[in-house]
């Protein structure tokens, strides 16, 4: 089920063929972790990342080879049915690869343009006027994406010394915050100058820091209408990751402030870059914002459950409903917002039951060794025997075709 959360009006901005903003749902974007000029490892790392269902899809556009190889990336893509926007992510060269390279230009959904890597003094200026009159000629949207690692000197020295001449000077904390929304705003301010509409630029201020970002996007939303992007930079590996990132970003979207998300984790050893996809989808949708896989409610175990029996079901109950997602999306609309249960034991495993779309509670230790199933609350099966795992999973396979 989705919540109704009061978001915060903003410009709609076309992405390929997403829309962002203006009350359109959250996004959820990605990025790649290849070398772009790979263009067979690309084409698959998105591939992958596009199913796992992230919306959108970054690409690191960082020298010649890897801007030629963008339109070859987009053309294997279509062909093979993955019609996912790519977004170019541009730093220091933006400017002369986008101008060398108009067929990377033109297949890239949208530019990303860091303003504290785009030179310096006369040179800065010039050269992010190129990239963004460049967005113009070929109706390209940009996201202007500050990142507290590498702020523009030169705006840095201008604050900080009208800083020293205030009244009331601000602390380091606070002047870190300004600086960045003063380089996220003048930036967009002077993009529509060079011709940039208003409905084509897309705001992010990037920091590590979960009340850093929390307050400096708080007042960057009440300073404009933009279209927000929200991402905890360099969150860190595994569950510090996925715990920084969402103590961030929940707070602000239930705020109604963002409009589009990513999960920046740092992938574990051999592990699958689509884990920041997967968290993303999880955040929005255990806050009732969006729902994109059937939710699994499983007990933790306790000294009730000592067989790990019910453990190894709910995962691959999880398991089997993520791989059918593809398909069910397709043919069971709304099959998104199912629920299903996997209970350990009888304390909390009937009740819990009858509350999911469809639900089982295993034996506890000790307990009769059969296991109840529950469909919308009426009690509609006893499973006994080896097999209740795959038993189970082809009554949910039927409930999906019957109801959706």
């Amino acid at each position: 089920m989705t919540v109704q959360i009061n978001r915060r009006i903003t410009q709609g901005v076309l992405v390929g063929g997403v829309r962002i903003g203006a009350g359109n749902p959250v996004v959820v974007q990605s990025m790649t972790n290849t070398d772009t000029a790979d263009v067979n490892a690309s084409v698959e790392q998105i591939k992958a990342l596009a199913q796992a269902g992230s919306e959108l899809v970054r690409l690191t556009v960082n020298n010649e080879a890897a801007a030629g190889a963008i339109p070859e990336i987009r053309d294997r893509l279509a062909r093979q049915g993955i019609a996912v926007p790519l977004i170019g992510d541009f730093h220091f060269n933006g400017h002369r690869l986008l101008r060398d390279h108009p067929a990377c230009a033109e297949a890239l959904a949208k530019y990303r343009i860091n303003p504290g890597n785009v030179g310096s003094g006369e040179k800065r200026d010039s050269q992010f006027a190129s990239m963004i009159e460049t967005a113009c000629r070929f109706d390209k949207p940009v996201r202007i994406g500050v990142n507290w690692g590498s702020l523009d000197k030169g705006l840095v020295a201008r604050l900080m010394d009208e800083n020293t001449r205030a009244e009331k000077p601000l602390d380091s904390v606070e002047m870190v915050h300004k600086v960045m929304m003063v380089s996220a705003l003048e930036s967009a301010r002077r993009a529509e100058e060079v011709g940039l509409p208003a409905d084509r630029i897309v705001l992010s201020c990037k920091m590590s820091g979960v009340q850093d970002l929390i307050a400096v996007y708080r007042t960057l939303a009440a300073k404009c209408d933009y279209a927000l992007h929200l991402g905890l930079t360099e969150a860190g590996m595994g569950s510090k990751g996925v715990v920084a990132s969402s103590a961030a970003l929940a707070v602000l979207l239930q705020e109604g402030i963002g409009d589009t998300i990513r999960i920046s984790l740092t992938p574990e050893p051999g592990g699958a870059r689509t884990q920041e996809v997967i968290v993303a989808q999880q955040l929005l949708q255990s806050m009732g914002i969006r729902a994109f896989t059937p939710v699994v409610v499983a007990c933790p175990g306790c000294g009730r459950t000592t067989s790990t029996y019910f453990q190894q079901l709910a995962k691959d109950v999880q398991n089997h409903l993520r791989n059918m997602m593809p398909e069910w999306r397709k043919a069971h609309p709304g099959v998104e917002a199912m629920s299903v249960a996997v209970m350990g034991c009888v304390v909390n495993g009937p009740g819990e039951s009858k509350q999911a779309n469809i639900g089982i509670s295993l034996p506890g230790t000790g307990e009769s060794p059969s296991a109840p199933v529950y469909v919308d609350g009426e009690k509609v099966a006893t499973l006994k025997g080896d097999d209740i795992s795959g038993q189970f999973m082809a009554l949910v396979d039927d409930y999906v075709r019957d109801h959706y």
